[in-house]
């Protein structure tokens, strides 16, 4: 049975905080993230003790700075109240697909549209570029093929090319409709040139200026 430990700060925060929460293990930034706004956190220690938060810092509202903190951790809040909330595992929305367009290919072929998809939005950065690093990702599709949800299973050991993996797969859209038999998260391995096996960015997909 997991272990439920309800966190609280002082008072609740109104407006805008000043956060400063470095990348670090979930559970404890969770901890610095209630004592800084006061906010009551029910952590399920078997969620938040295998994650990693890339942090947060800057002035934001608590609920802002709280969405930030969880990018790319693969959970989400649910408020109590407005000083109070849980983390769930992410959920995929339900979209409808638009007029006219038909349903996905089986997994097998949408696993080669997935890699084009997010093969062409990381060789658009020269920090995401793959070839000089590992890292383990899962990502969460919906059924318009719009990525709904992402997760940073392991880091690359650089914080700044963490956040901007992250970001380049915020609103991602593959090229066809997901397949409604896809299961979900899709877990992704990015391998260095070492390995023999990884993605090769195109000419058509060099980095800007290059």
């Amino acid at each position: 049975m997991a272990v439920l430990c309800l966190l609280a700060g002082p008072v609740s925060a109104v407006g805008l905080v000043e956060l400063d929460i470095a990348p670090q293990e979930l559970t404890t930034a969770l901890e610095q993230f209630s004592r800084a706004t006061g906010m009551a956190v029910l952590v399920d220690h078997g969620l938040s003790s295998q994650r990693h938060t890339l942090g947060v810092q800057g002035r934001f509202t608590p609920s802002q700075g709280l969405n930030v903190l969880l990018d790319g951790t693969g959970l989400a809040a649910h408020y109590a109240r407005a000083d109070a909330f849980t983390l769930q595992p992410v959920q995929v929305r339900e979209v409808p697909l638009p007029a006219g367009v038909a349903p996905g290919l089986s997994d097998r072929n949408y696993a080669a549209a997935i890699q084009a998809g997010i093969q062409r939005s990381l060789c658009r950065s020269a920090l995401t570029r793959p070839g000089s690093y590992r890292a383990l990702l899962q990502v969460w599709i919906g059924r318009d093929g719009v990525v709904q949800h992402s997760r940073l299973v392991s880091s690359t050991g650089d914080p700044v090319r963490d956040r901007a993996l992250v970001n380049s797969l915020q609103s991602l859209r593959i090229d066809r409709p997901a397949p409604s038999s896809l299961r979900q998260p899709v877990t992704l391995l990015l391998l260095p040139d070492s390995s023999g096996r990884r993605m090769e960015c195109t000419a058509g997909d060099g980095v800007p200026g290059q």
